[in-house]
């Protein structure tokens, strides 16, 4: 049960009335993380204006996902993990691909670079040292990547603490942190 209260978009008027609308027409619906915002419109409106921006950036929505799954396991977000987990897959990630994102690793080399550099920011509070910096730069990152890297980490860590204060309810299929081993198909 939720921690903190969501508003309902039924019930929802004025600024948050057309925040939840605006969430419904682009996702199908309003999911709970968003209705925990909505105690605040303002946090609402930040946190939907940040990850908007985001999304025109230079990543690719794949490695988006990837940092998404990585700081989520990192940050013990099961909420985060179960909404990355079916939306990575959307974005064309296998279960395998998504399995190693929790890890913060991937095949491709670039995409690997990425999420052991948002791992070192996320568990190192920004205070990286030259070698990770110069890791993630021999690998081809460049400087906005890198910075929305850090943006990226920045907007999980929101959402991750969020739901882990407010014991978001899930209302997509349960991703539980820890459990890294693949699914195991019905005999």
């Amino acid at each position: 049960m939720n921690r903190l209260h969501q508003i309902d978009p039924t019930q929802a008027v004025g600024q948050t009335k057309e925040l939840f609308d605006a969430v419904q027409s682009r996702m199908g619906k309003v999911p709970n993380l968003t209705r925990v915002f909505a105690n605040s419109p303002a946090a609402l409106e930040a946190y939907l204006n940040f990850s908007g921006a985001l999304l025109r950036g230079v990543l690719p929505a794949k490695l988006r996902e990837s940092i998404a799954l990585a700081v989520g396991e990192i940050n013990g977000c099961g909420y985060c993990l179960s909404a990355h987990t079916l939306s990575g897959g959307r974005a064309g990630l296998s279960q395998e691909e998504i399995l190693a994102a929790r890890r913060s690793a991937a095949a491709d080399a670039k995409f690997d670079a990425a999420l052991k550099l948002a791992r070192a920011i996320a568990l190192q509070r920004g205070h990286i040292c030259d070698a990770e910096l110069q890791n993630a730069r021999s690998a081809g990152l460049l400087d906005a990547e890198i910075v929305e890297i850090i943006q990226h980490v920045a907007l999980n860590t929101l959402t991750n603490y969020t739901n882990n204060v407010a014991r978001t309810v899930l209302d997509f299929p349960e991703v539980k942190p820890g459990d890294l081993e693949p699914a195991k198909a019905a005999a």
